[in-house]
């Protein structure tokens, strides 16, 4: 059966679903389309445990498809970042920097929620919009364009003809593949743990990131979970090492990760199970092509600093949400518009990501010191702290 639509969005993770909503609302025809149904669960087999922290230029977005009004309830504002190097001989805070929303805005920088909450409630979403068709179990299998229309091959035996093609796949995006751009990758022989705890410590809406070796070990502010201060943790390793940790008995790795947080938040309880993968940087060499459209991992990957991921994502959505009104839909115009607008500031970002991640997996000691002078002297300029804040945020 071949269907039409104006939007044929390939996957159906948070960006892809959420890219559906806003297209929706915008008041686009829209199929997304995706093999693996989304896991809307906490404890299920194959959940994702990892956490979204939407940093403020997202609130909008999410204001305007609708999502903002579901997601509210369940969001942990963050109102401080601190960034703590303990790269001394031992596993303790030897400087300790607080990076304090209050000093460039009302607004908290962020909120944050658990991935698998997200999928649930983007899935009701989309289950009452009308102009959204949202197909779990089926994937893109090919991809042919001209000059006016893109046809897509679905999983299912089934052809969609569309106006635009967004690709939100995923790293190995087959649609970025079919349309044979290329990217460019870089791997650090890290892995990342995510996993949830419980702790002795209020978190106080305080997201930490603590620096010693092998990649930062990030806690980020959860509700309470079962009448306990939770957080989701993301602990970054060199591969055999976070290999060590996955395998570990639960008391045995309770005990490593609560030496690793320095004991910040107090003794670490696990909450869930742990899940991990491998650390890569990735970025496509252009942002589009006929008909087509690379956001998201597709477009770009980077190591979990920063909650830059998913709000890079949305930061592609927020253009092509904006030139789709301004262009004919999928027109080479309005595609070319989008990668210029896109493609210098996720290079830098992943530039400057990758630079901050390598300086986070340091393991000689000299080195260790370098990093932790030049944390103390970013942050004792307030003029250079500002500006570092509102490029994380991503406001222009």
């Amino acid at each position: 059966m071949d269907t039409t639509c104006d939007i044929l969005i390939s996957g159906g993770g948070i960006a892809g679903l959420t890219a559906a909503a806003a297209f929706g609302a915008a008041g686009f025809d829209v199929i997304c389309v995706d093999p693996a149904p989304p896991i809307t669960t906490r404890d299920a087999a194959g959940s994702d445990l990892r956490t979204t922290a939407f940093l403020q230029p997202a609130q909008g977005l999410l204001v305007q498809c609708g999502l903002w009004a579901r997601l509210e309830p369940h969001a942990m504002p963050l109102e401080i970042m601190r960034i703590v190097d303990a790269g001394g001989e031992r596993a303790e805070p030897r400087i300790t920097r607080d990076f304090k929303a209050s000093e460039i805005s009302d607004l908290p920088f962020g909120w944050n929620l658990p991935n698998w909450l997200l999928r649930r409630e983007l899935v009701a979403l989309l289950a009452g919009m009308d102009r959204v068709d949202f197909r779990p179990g089926t994937g893109t299998t090919s991809l042919f364009t001209r000059t006016g229309q893109a046809r897509v091959g679905l999983s299912d035996g089934s052809r969609v003809t569309t106006r635009l093609v967004v690709a939100a796949d995923g790293r190995d995006s087959p649609m970025r593949e079919a349309a044979g751009i290329d990217v460019a990758v870089r791997h650090y022989g890290q892995k990342a743990l995510a996993f949830a705890v419980t702790h002795e410590v209020p978190h106080n809406n305080v997201s930490i990131e603590v620096h010693r070796s092998g990649g930062p070990f990030t806690m980020v502010p959860l509700p309470d979970y079962q009448g306990r201060p939770s957080s989701a943790i993301v602990w970054m390793e060199r591969g055999p090492r976070a290999n060590e940790l996955l395998k570990l008995d639960d008391a045995s790795f309770e005990a490593e990760m609560t030496t690793r947080s320095c004991g910040l938040l107090g003794t670490l309880t696990l909450a869930s199970r742990r899940t991990i993968w491998p650390i890569i940087s990735q970025s496509a060499d252009r942002m589009a092509g006929q008909r087509l459209a690379l956001m998201a991992e597709a477009a770009h990957v980077v190591p979990p600093i920063g909650a830059q991921g998913l709000n890079m994502s949305l930061g592609d959505l927020r253009v092509l949400l904006e030139l789709a009104k301004q262009h004919e839909l999928g027109s080479a115009n309005m595609l070319e518009a989008y990668h210029k607008a896109r493609i210098r500031d996720v290079k830098l970002r992943v530039l400057g990501i990758d630079l901050l991640n390598r300086a986070s997996m340091v393991s000689a000691r000299p080195l260790r010191d370098v990093r932790a002078a030049g944390l103390s002297a970013l942050y004792s300029l307030a003029p250079v702290r500002h500006m570092l804040m509102t490029m994380g945020l991503g406001v222009r």
